[in-house]
């Protein structure tokens, strides 16, 4: 059965495990410390559970992605992985995956190194160490341009803000953003207004970015969902950046290249990215990103009753 066993701190707990069946881990991912990063929820032994219990849980954590590892229904996974907001179940998102493995890892229910997770956009390669995870986005698109007027105006923006020689638009690698490049003193300085943001935006949210250096790069992401908001870390949209800068000329159009993601110091949360691409006649071929993960948290949870 695909289930971790509960930990020795779970079992102190002057609780019944017929009680409290579930148990938990909180990590902060894309950072090398505590208090970090963004946080996961990693919740064991879910397996079984109706949608309407996850749904429960995650908004119980109420963290931008609870997840739920589950047994693999392909013969080529190591596991399964099922990601939730607090809304929505996702497809695939980069944070909850990095966390996630390295959860499994630890525990011992995979093993370190390339593993192969399950999701809502298929197979996803991912590969574990005893400090985290990269993962590999799925098939890199780079979609129309886009108004950098109304993005930026719905970042609360100016015109001068925007580099003008970059053309916004959308990109994904498994999810799609919106992406716009300012100036990199304008990024502190954006205050999304969400009915414009909405409006705007095609994909999950708009990616503020200002280049640092050559392959260096910090970036806002703000939500264009219904839970509205700001991440501390997103890895498919880092994902996604790598695309959209191959196409845009700001990383090389053959080879590999790296590139670092900061993001996350307006929300009290800085966290690290690091990007890589492949790249062939100026369009991504594959994409991934790494970060670092810390424990937080663990503990064990009731399930929820049905309605």
């Amino acid at each position: 059965m695909f289930r971790a066993e509960p930990g020795e701190s779970v079992d102190s707990l002057p609780m019944g495990a017929d009680l409290f069946p579930l148990r938990y881990d909180v990590v902060d991912v894309f950072t090398d410390r505590p208090f970090a990063g963004n946080p996961l929820a990693v919740v064991h032994g879910a397996d079984g559970l109706p949608d309407e219990a996850l749904r429960a849980v995650a908004r119980e954590f109420n963290l931008s992605e609870t997840v739920f590892p589950m047994r693999p229904t392909s013969p080529d996974a190591h596991y399964r992985l099922r990601i939730f907001t607090p809304r929505v179940e996702m497809p695939f998102a980069g944070h909850p995956s990095v966390g996630a493995a390295w959860v499994l890892a630890r525990d011992g229910i995979i093993p370190q190194g390339p593993v192969r997770q399950e999701c809502g956009i298929g197979l996803v390669d991912v590969t574990v160490d005893e400090r985290g995870a990269e993962v590999a986005g799925g098939n890199p698109v780079v979609g129309p341009a886009l108004s950098a007027r109304a993005l930026a105006a719905a970042a609360g923006l100016g015109e001068s803000d925007v580099d003008a020689g970059v053309p916004a638009g959308v990109a994904g690698a498994g999810v799609d953003f919106s992406f716009l490049l300012v100036r990199p003193d304008a990024v502190a300085r954006a205050v999304p207004d969400q009915a414009a943001l909405r409006a705007a935006v095609t994909g999950r949210g708009l990616v503020v970015v200002g280049r640092r250096g050559a392959d260096d790069f910090v970036v806002r992401m703000f939500r264009a969902t219904a839970e509205g908001g700001e991440d501390a870390a997103t890895g498919s949209a880092a994902l996604a950046l790598g695309a959209w800068l191959v196409d845009r000329g700001l990383l090389p159009a053959e080879g590999g290249a790296r590139y670092a993601v900061h993001q996350g110091a307006e929300v009290g949360r800085p966290s690290t990215l690091v990007g890589r691409v492949r790249a062939s006649a100026g369009r991504a071929e594959r994409v991934w990103v790494r970060g670092g993960v810390v424990p937080v948290a663990a503990g064990a949870l009731r399930v929820p009753p049905a309605r």
